[in-house]
């Protein structure tokens, strides 16, 4: 059994009256992990609030309040590869992630996550992430060291401040040599529910989309997103019918298997760049990761 040495934390949202039991609203909200396992959580004294008060089967629903509870799984796969920290000050973390390491606690993974191993590496207990890239996606991820500050550099994200650039190779062969697109849609959850999806709609999803080089049937692009939804280049790049190289999801799902370490996404989150809130400066931050080609 692996057990998150770190809580993890949900908000109860605002709801009509009459309130759910706290163990009804933990059942909703988290359907794949059955309400008698919540149950026994709750019993064992797993599940506490923000003042580290325990949470029993009694306690009231309270809107907008947040519960803190520690994520189990039965078995949890190992990711043999390191992350590095570019730079770190009173503010914030640079790290680079590789593939198959996700960022935050999710599914079969508790502490093998960017976050839970950075915690440990650096005793920052708050450190919290400003963005995500995917699990299968490597390199640059910014987090947020001081919470007096987390707000400034989070609304960098918000308000689209912050440039980022992205390497992927596709094995595809485009007809040209060169060429660049920015493509425009909508993109929603699909199915099933981790897989996204563009439909009609206003837009909300951005990229700019370059082609570096060919190399036999191999190409090579450099990405920028202008907005940042859940598996958007993915999806971006395989509606231009240049497919990531090793990509499970898109174009098509592909049958659930463990991991293969040797056939990574080819997609790396290269740069990022941003003026400091705090200081006025620019700041730039490359991964030293690069993309077999």
């Amino acid at each position: 059994m692996g057990i998150s040495k770190h809580p993890s934390i949900v908000t109860m949202p605002k709801t009509e009256k009459p309130y759910p039991s706290i163990l009804a609203f933990l059942s909703g909200r988290f359907p794949c992990i059955s309400r008698e396992t919540w149950e026994k959580r709750i019993l064992e004294g797993k599940v506490h609030d923000e003042k580290a008060q325990l949470i029993t089967l009694d306690t009231e629903y309270v809107p907008l309040k947040r519960i803190f509870y520690f994520r189990e799984v039965s078995v949890e796969p190992f990711i043999p590869f390191a992350e590095k920290i570019l730079f770190i000050d009173d503010e914030i973390l640079v790290a680079c992630k590789p593939h198959f390491l996700p960022v935050t606690p999710g599914g079969r993974y508790v502490d093998e996550c960017l976050l839970n191993r950075l915690r440990d590496s650096t005793g920052i207990e708050d450190l919290a992430p400003l963005h995500r890239i995917d699990r299968e996606t490597a390199g640059i991820v910014l987090f947020s060291v001081n919470k007096k500050s987390r707000g400034l550099y989070g609304k960098l994200f918000l308000n689209g401040q912050v440039e980022k650039s992205y390497q992927a190779i596709s094995a595809c062969q485009p007809l040209q040599e060169t060429a660049a697109w920015y493509v425009e849609n909508r993109i929603e959850r699909g199915e099933p529910w981790f897989r996204m999806k563009a439909v009609s709609g206003k837009a909300n999803a951005r990229s700019a989309i370059n082609l570096v080089e060919v190399k036999g049937e191999k190409a090579r692009f450099t990405l920028q997103p202008q907005t940042g939804k859940t598996h958007q280049l993915r999806i971006h790049m395989s509606g231009l019918g240049f497919g990531i190289l090793n990509d499970r999801f898109y174009p098509e799902l592909q049958d659930e298997r463990e991991d293969n370490f040797d056939t990574p996404l080819q997609l790396l989150a290269h740069m990022l760049r941003f003026k400091d809130p705090l200081s006025g400066r620019s700041r730039e931050f490359i991964s030293e990761r690069t993309l077999p080609w």
